[in-house]
């Protein structure tokens, strides 16, 4: 026991002999010392050449001495970031495992209690005096349209024999032997709407009385609003609006405050003895789930909107209706109005469905057929826009589907007769549409100046449009002249809110000669007095330049 002590006792003064020459002789005597005479041996050169400097030479060797030291300070800089940066890398790792090991302990905790719950589930069959189902225990997975961490295992308890019909407010299940009734729909707001019509009758009954031309259809609404509502138009804004339903199912109402945007739909819908759906846009919508709502995983239940009950309302009316999308571009219209962009673009209606769900139950609302339900023909969408910074700009895409409208002035109130509302289905308004294509074809000779400013201002400015927007004006002019208007005073509103509108995105500061010579060219193609809505345009988005 000795020896070893003695041997012990020796192995820890070799060790610390040791320590003591790594901190003696190599650190300080070694690499301190040396550091130290290098930077003698540098002193000592430049006193030896300092007897020759001149003035420049002196200047040379501070700024040297400052560029040299610069780059030893920037080295250490650069090592300490890299450090830096290095731990707190590590330190998020850490972090996400700690998160990780987290969110597995809670979902271990979930099929616990998805476990026990399923058990009660299992004994409060068995005292209903039949055999408890089987049961399975998936794993849980995430979810992103139903935000929610896990998805429990399905037990299939209730078993429907039948869609409602009667609107008893009440579905006929089957549990074994036994009959009970449920309520338990996944779509709860669509069925209130199926029994709310179940017991009305919206078919609309017109007299001869109530077949009126479109002229006399804005005069009437002119007359109905400023007498019964106190919101004044002018016939030019209402033609424009009757014009651009009959062009496009997405209408744009955009201009400063106060000036009738949101109340024009709210009124046509009162003419039409109806009411306009408005909906306030958030600036939180990315996707088309936060407009018609998803399907909850966990709860199996369909997070319906105020969008979806809107619509699905207007497949049982007759009458036209309109969805109005106010401040519609506090969100990108782009992004969670896509997929009616797309499906509203479709030559054939019948195609018009949105997908709610994979797949159909007994109990959903009966307009839901195999999970989607089909945009109605009577239902146009009317999407208000402010210009601010609060908003997003409204892009090509969204304006080349859609109508816009511009309000930058308040009508004047006007002494109107009291007047009634229309009593007219949306099938007889459409037909007003159809007669007017008919009845007011594009002239030859305007179509073909139209040409001549299309090829100039793809020409001179690389700005074109393309089927869509000409399959827009063989409908917009047509019935624009059928409410009153003047031919060449639409061609020139559709030129100047699809056309020129483009312009905007164009550097105007390097292009104004340009713009000067494409007035000149515009009034010598169609004459002094016409087209002064793009002439207008032109002056103004120049000055915004």
């Amino acid at each position: 026991m000795n020896e070893f002590s003695r041997y012990y006792v020796r192995v820890y003064e070799i060790l610390w002999r040791h320590i003591v020459f790594f901190f003696e002789d190599i650190l300080w005597n070694g690499i301190i010392k040396k550091i130290f005479d290098n930077m003698m041996d540098y002193w000592d050169a430049l006193m030896e050449e300092a007897v020759y400097f001149s003035t420049i030479s002196w200047i040379m060797v501070a700024l040297t001495l400052i560029l040299n030291l610069s780059l030893i300070v920037f080295i250490f800089i650069r090592l300490f970031l890299w450090l830096r940066k290095y731990i707190s890398f590590r330190k998020i790792e850490i972090d996400k495992e700690e998160l990780i090991e987290e969110i597995a302990d809670l979902n271990d905790r979930v099929i616990d209690l998805v476990d026990e719950k399923n058990s009660i589930m299992a004994m409060k069959v068995s005292q209903l005096g039949v055999n408890a189902p089987q049961v399975s225990t998936s794993s849980p997975s995430y979810s992103h349209a139903s935000k929610n961490v896990v998805e429990p295992s399905q037990t299939n308890v209730f078993v429907t024999d039948g869609r409602k019909n009667s609107f008893n407010g009440s579905d006929k299940v089957n549990i074994g032997n036994t009959n009970q009734t449920s309520d338990h729909s996944r779509f709860a707001k669509l069925m209130n709407v199926d029994r709310k019509y179940a017991e009305i009758n919206t078919k609309v009954q017109m007299e001869e009385v109530d077949k009126i031309s479109l002229i006399d259809t804005v005069e009437k609404f002119v007359n109905f609003s400023a007498s019964r509502l106190k919101l004044f138009y002018t016939k030019r804004i209402i033609s424009l609006f009757f014009a651009g339903l009959a062009s496009s199912k997405i209408v744009i109402l955009e201009g400063i405050s106060g000036t009738g945007k949101t109340s024009l739909p709210y009124a046509m819908a009162k003419f039409f003895k109806n009411n306009a759906h408005i909906i306030s846009v958030q600036p939180s919508w990315r996707d088309r789930a936060e407009m018609v709502g998803y399907l909850n995983e966990f709860t199996k239940k369909f997070n319906e909107t105020d969008f979806l009950e809107s619509l699905y309302e207007t497949i049982y009316r007759e009458d036209p209706n309109f969805i109005v999308l106010d401040e519609f571009n506090l969100a990108r219209v782009e992004y969670y109005f896509a997929e009616f962009l797309s499906i509203l673009e479709m030559p054939d209606p019948s195609e018009w469905k949105i997908d709610l769900v994979a797949e159909s139950k007994n109990n959903d609302p009966v307009h839901v057929v195999e999970g989607k339900i089909t945009v109605p023909q009577n239902v146009w969408f009317v999407g208000t826009a402010n210009r601010d910074d609060s908003t997003h700009t409204i892009t090509d895409k969204v304006y080349d589907r859609a109508i816009a409208l511009e309000f930058n002035n308040k009508a004047k109130p006007i002494n109107a007769p009291d007047t009634e509302p229309a009593n007219m289905p949306y099938e007889y308004l459409n037909q007003l549409f159809e007669k007017a294509i008919e009845d007011h074809p594009m002239s030859e000779s305007l179509l073909d100046k139209f040409s001549q400013l299309d090829n100039y201002v793809r020409e001179e400015f690389k700005i074109s449009f393309g089927n869509r927007i000409m399959k827009q004006v063989y409908r917009f002019v047509p019935v624009y002249v059928a409410c009153g208007g003047k031919e060449v005073d639409g061609l020139d509103y559709i030129f100047a809110n699809k056309v020129l509108r483009k312009f905007e995105n164009l550097n105007l500061a390097f292009i104004q000669d340009e713009i000067d010579d494409l007035i000149a060219y515009i009034k010598k193609l169609f004459g002094k007095g016409n087209f002064e809505e793009s002439i207008r345009f032109i002056n103004d988005i120049r000055k915004m330049g």
